[in-house]
């Protein structure tokens, strides 16, 4: 079995050696260059854990259904920083600043497709199984991403409306990424299934500390403007929950922050932190995390893999709960 450490590396160089090319320059060069700025890498990197828990052999048969995984997450970023209007991603230029939005929304057309080309270089006998779950889950994304935009408009969600939507958002692609790995390396379909709630609950996990790093985080480690979500009034864990405790002068308040125009940022940004500390939300919002971590572990403790196999993804599951960026 490969250690994460030895499959980090795989899959570094394996990005490293993705040739991005073809004409016209301007429809391709930001293909690259939103490929070439990094990012965690969590999806490829779960596709090959799972995959060896099962075989040895990573051949591009592998590899490269795995980088499909990430291609089709970088065009929803992409997409996103267009809907949200966001400046910075990892610390430099989102593609729409750099190039514009007519041009990010055609790149980011283009690396659907490539995610799909990238995906059918798997070994021919699994090319169904993957098809189906990576098309299903493709939507899924595109549900949860619509979803979070119906949102913006609301003037309460409720915390069941949260998880349903970052479930389809976030969840549904981490999931998508345990359980391809599974299907590469031969293992039965309980096991598959179990492994993608794993990958499930883990990207809930996931998405609440990106909200929660979102407002408490480092910026310079974070790679994008802390409080973003507090300024755009957007739905987060974080919000939801405020929205579902804030009574009487809490709520008041609450409503004054939310009023708050962009002339008022950095005073918005500070009063709803304090906000969120008051009521208790920061620290809640650690727990929830736990929580999530501790059921997408126990989901993999009695479906038959060993403990040097459970243990591989606990490993996993620890970097996705305690980092910074």
């Amino acid at each position: 079995m490969y250690t994460i450490s030895e499959i980090d590396s795989i899959v570094e160089k394996s990005f490293l050696n993705l040739k991005i090319e073809g004409t016209p320059q301007s429809l391709y060069e930001p293909i690259e260059y939103m490929m070439g700025i990094g990012g965690k890498r969590i999806r490829p990197r779960l596709c090959l854990i799972t995959y060896t828990l099962f075989s040895n052999l990573i051949n591009k048969e592998v590899i490269y259904p795995s980088l499909a995984i990430e291609i089709f997450h970088e065009f929803t970023l992409i997409h996103d920083d267009i809907m949200d209007k966001a400046d910075t991603r990892r610390n430099q230029l989102t593609v729409h600043k750099k190039w514009g939005d007519n041009s990010a929304i055609l790149s980011g057309d283009v690396m659907s497709i490539m995610a799909y080309k990238y995906l059918c270089a798997c070994e021919q006998d699994k090319m169904s199984a993957l098809l189906e779950l990576f098309t299903k889950t493709a939507s899924q994304v595109c549900e949860g991403q619509q979803y979070d935009m119906d949102f913006e408009s609301m003037p309460f969600i409720t915390q069941e409306d949260y998880i349903n939507m970052i479930g389809l958002k976030t969840g549904v692609l981490i999931a998508c990424a345990a359980e391809m790995g599974a299907i590469m390396g031969g293992a039965d379909e309980a096991v598959c299934k179990s492994l993608y709630n794993f990958g499930f609950l883990i990207g809930l996990a996931f998405q609440i500390t990106d909200d929660y790093l979102d407002t408490f985080g480092n910026e310079q480690i974070f790679g994008k403007k802390i409080g973003g979500d507090i300024v755009n009034n957007k739905k987060s864990w974080l919000l939801v929950e405020c929205i579902r405790l804030a009574t009487g002068e809490k709520r008041t308040e609450l409503n004054r922050i939310m009023a708050m125009d962009e002339n008022q940022n950095a005073e918005k940004i500070a009063s709803m932190q304090n906000l969120y500390v008051d009521l208790g939300i920061k620290e809640s919002a650690k727990k929830k995390i736990l929580e999530y971590h501790d059921k997408a572990m126990d989901v993999i403790r009695n479906i038959g893999l060993s403990d040097v196999q459970i243990e591989q993804l606990s490993i996993f599951a620890e970097q996705i709960i305690h980092r910074e960026k």
